[in-house]
């Protein structure tokens, strides 16, 4: 049997305030194509469907076409809910939805039963194990304490209980699961949301060493945590920590023996991510960043001072621009005090206030022309105070 291992794709998601509505249907129209192309016969979504517990309508929208799409190809679709998602809203229905081929696992009683697939000389059991908030679920699940680790061990015993009692038909089983949460030994990036503080949420990958194959989301770059235990990471690179990341999913085949092969499936990418570094000039003339000009770029400006008006500067050359940071080269060009408090203690004059507050929001002095402009304006202030 074949299956393919996806998940976060966080629908609705935007990216510093421009909407990706566009580049997700792209990206779930490729997994659409996998999933026909390589007769995919189940189609593991492991969480994270939606960004928020309130998706927008067009991310509604958005979902309720890919799933359309994802059966039409004849493949059953099994989904778990994540950190992201609104676990009730999501499983509106879900029971209705089993017979139409999709099986949304989005609370802790669906959790132990089973999605039951015919493989012909082997039966394959799909067991979803939702998003666990520790604190919310703990009593109901029978955990020791409010952690991670505890509600994901008493889940996976309710689970190990029922999947001894799967009716088999005489034939070998081969155990799935599908988990939202993170692995000890995965790496992260900045775009997922914490689950807690600490290590709460680490969860131990021994939990899942007698499942044949453990489908997991949360983490968005896709990895092997262990042979049989790996996440799919997100279609999409949702942060500038992502850029490094190549976006795909797993396709896995089983034969009656277990996990007969794992392959990685690479996504095409919209739009690129671009990281910059150095001084305006030369950002704006390098002809080596050429390839940033049609990418979201986060760029860091190394010059002594803060260039004027640099953000529309940089926008006339790499127009999709949404981060710009500053970061002189060498630190500061002279010994000032460090604070804006200390500036102020030694101010002269009140040119010299205006002058610092102006360099203290702007990393950048005033120059001649604005000194000019302030030397007028205190003037004119003086010269009106003194009339009146």
């Amino acid at each position: 049997m074949r299956l393919l291992h996806t998940s976060d794709w966080h629908l609705g998601r935007t990216f510093h305030g421009a909407s990706l509505i566009d580049a997700q249907r792209s990206v779930l129209q490729e997994i659409i194509n996998v999933t026909a192309n390589q007769q995919v016969q189940a189609v593991l979504i492991s969480g994270d469907i939606y960004d928020r517990a309130l998706p927008h309508v067009d991310a509604v929208q958005l979902c309720n076409w890919a799933l359309r799409e994802l059966r039409a190809t004849g493949a059953t679709v099994i989904i778990t809910s994540g950190n992201h998602d609104s676990a009730s809203r999501l499983g509106f229905g879900a029971e209705l939805l089993d017979s139409a081929g999709v099986h949304i696992i989005a609370d802790i009683d669906r959790m132990v039963h089973p999605v039951l697939c015919d493989a012909g000389d082997h039966q394959v059991a799909i067991f979803g194990i939702p998003y666990l908030e520790p604190r919310m679920v703990m009593e109901r699940l029978g955990a020791a304490k409010a952690s991670h680790e505890s509600v994901v061990r008493a889940a996976i015993g309710e689970i190990d209980k029922h999947l001894a009692a799967v009716d088999h038909g005489g034939k070998p089983v081969v155990s799935i699961a599908m988990a939202h949460l993170f692995a000890a030994g995965g790496i992260g990036s900045d775009s997922e949301r914490e689950l807690s503080t600490g290590n709460l949420d680490v969860v131990p990958m021994e939990l899942f060493e007698h499942f044949d194959y453990a489908a997991l989301g949360h983490l968005h770059g896709r990895q092997k945590v262990r042979d049989h235990v790996r996440y799919s990471g997100s279609p999409l690179a949702y942060s500038f920590s992502e850029v490094n990341q190549t976006k795909g999913m797993w396709l896995i085949d089983t034969n009656a023996g277990g996990i007969e092969s794992v392959q990685e499936i690479l996504l095409s990418v919209p739009k690129k991510l671009a990281v910059l570094k150095g001084k305006l000039p030369d950002l704006l003339s390098d002809p080596e960043l050429e390839y940033a000009t049609e990418a979201w770029c986060q760029i860091t400006l190394t010059d002594a001072q803060r260039p004027a008006d640099a953000m529309t500067a940089l926008r006339a050359r790499f127009p999709d621009t949404v981060v710009l940071n500053f970061a002189p080269e060498g630190g500061p060009e002279n010994s000032a005090p460090s604070t804006y408090a200390q500036r102020m203690a030694k101010a002269t004059s009140t040119e010299d206030v205006v002058g610092d507050f102006m360099e203290h929001v702007r990393e950048r002095a005033a120059d001649e022309a604005e000194r000019e402009v302030i030397s007028t304006v205190i003037r004119a202030t003086r010269e009106s105070q003194v009339s009146q």
